[in-house]
Parts: C-alpha cells; sequence; structure tokens
C-alpha cells in the first residue's frame, strides 16, 4: 500500500491511532476513537476527509484513507 492519500503516514501508524475500534464502525466512531488515542491534528483531518459511511474493518478504513488526495 502507498502513503498518497495517508498524509506520509504508514499504515501502521493510523491503525496505531485507531487502536481498540470495534467494526463495523461509522466514521464518527474512527473520530472518537482517534481523539481518544490521542491522535494528532493532520490524522484528525485525514479523518474528517472521509466519506460517512460504514466501514466494515480496518482494512476498509485504510483503502478510504488511500483514496484520499490521489493526485498528491
Amino acid at each position: 500500500m502507498t502513503t498518497k492519500g495517508l498524509g506520509g503516514h504508514s499504515p501502521v501508524d493510523i491503525t496505531h491511532q485507531l487502536k481498540g475500534l470495534h467494526f463495523p464502525a461509522q466514521k464518527q466512531d474512527l473520530v472518537q476513537q482517534a481523539k481518544g488515542n490521542g491522535a494528532g491534528q493532520d490524522i484528525m483531518q485525514m479523518i474528517d476527509a472521509m466519506p460517512e459511511r460504514e466501514f466494515a474493518s480496518i482494512a476498509d478504513v485504510m483503502k478510504a484513507m488511500g483514496e484520499l488526495n490521489p493526485d498528491r
């Protein structure tokens, strides 16, 4: 997986910020979990830019993040 849409973060960095999240999860669940885990502003902005939908797994979250800003 590339980090193009991940704001330069590795998938490990992002999954660490979402540790403890239960799936399926809504976007708001991602926001709450990341905040609770002390995610930085850059990761919070990435989550905010994600579509409002249900995510089936962390892989689903990573795929959605990877699709952000595809031209970067």
